[in-house]
């Protein structure tokens, strides 16, 4: 039996040339992880890290008395399912590139924003998209995790069924290929969880379709956008449409308190700050109390400190 601990939370943070600046950076706001871009998000360009520099963060990262695990996160010019050649190639380099950084930094895990199909259907573009993940995976390394999506624009990987068609054609385990659940893309996707029963639904729906031992990680965010809009639209925790009780109930669930929260939240339009990490720790407790309180002290819930 797996040894029970309160979820971790973490933050996304600017890494800079040198690396080890993203651990300070989650240090100082109260982050039990980070997680930093690979490369600049909106260009093809690679940051070429030295294998030192590379080396000298693995080596930080592992040592570091607070910040316990790295997430690093893929260019977001990839698609993977597109109809052009040539932007496919590029993006196939890009990520193969990522994954090499990511694997030699000792992240937990690279997230992946598959791309958008542009209406053609996942169908249309499934063998193309699993056949550059397969190229990725076979040099091994840290974890490529398939992250949901809103919905809108043709983007894939909007729901559970799509995530578990990509996942079950590339047929590699979950220490190479897991999901990341995006709390904000999981409401404007048009999925409920603000009750407890919802919450239930959706952690059954995501264990019988993909399993819970793929899920690595939770980008944890309130909502700007409505539910169901579609929209991909980040806001701070208890400043949006979901609101603190509902993100509480889901990241709270009993299942998945062995992955790791990581803010991706606008704080004042630097990213998140100390205030966020505390807002995030405060609904997940209150989360897991929910779940102890209605399964009881014999049921093994895991209760909050």
């Amino acid at each position: 039996m797996r040894e029970t601990r309160l979820m971790l939370i973490g933050a996304h943070v600017s890494a800079g040339p040198g690396l080890t600046a993203a651990l300070g950076k989650g240090a100082s706001i109260g982050a039990d992880a980070v997680q930093f871009f690979t490369q600049s998000p909106r260009t093809w360009r690679p940051q070429r890290y030295p294998d030192e520099i590379l080396a000298s963060y693995r080596e930080a990262q592992r040592a570091h008395p607070s910040v316990r695990e790295t997430y690093c996160h893929a260019s977001y010019l990839i698609n993977l399912a597109t109809s052009d050649l040539d932007l496919l190639e590029r993006s196939a380099a890009c990520l193969v590139e990522n994954a090499r950084v990511a694997t030699a930094a000792g992240a937990s895990g690279l997230i992946l924003h598959v791309g958008s199909h542009k209406g053609a259907g996942l169908s249309a573009r499934l063998d193309q998209v699993t056949a550059v993940l397969e190229q990725v995976l076979s040099g091994g390394g840290c974890p490529l995790l398939l992250e949901n999506t809103a919905g809108g624009g043709g983007s894939v990987g909007r729901d559970f069924e799509e995530l578990s068609l990509m996942i079950e054609q590339v047929g590699a385990g979950p220490e190479l290929l897991g999901i990341c659940l995006d709390t904000q893309h999981l409401w404007a996707s048009g999925v409920s969880y603000a009750t407890l029963d919802d919450a239930q639904a959706v952690i059954s729906d995501l264990g019988s379709r993909i399993g819970l031992e793929r899920l690595r990680c939770i980008h944890l965010n309130d909502s700007k956008a409505p539910m169901g809009s579609k929209r991909d639209r980040h806001e701070n925790l208890g400043e949006g449409l979901i609101g603190m009780r509902a993100l509480g109930l889901l990241v709270g669930h009993p299942s998945l308190q062995q992955t790791t929260a990581i803010l991706e939240v606008p704080g004042q339009g630097q990213g998140p700050r100390a205030e966020d990490v505390l807002a995030a720790r405060s609904l997940h407790r209150d989360g897991a109390l929910r779940w102890a309180q209605l399964a009881g002290p014999a049921a093994g819930s895991v209760a909050p400190t």
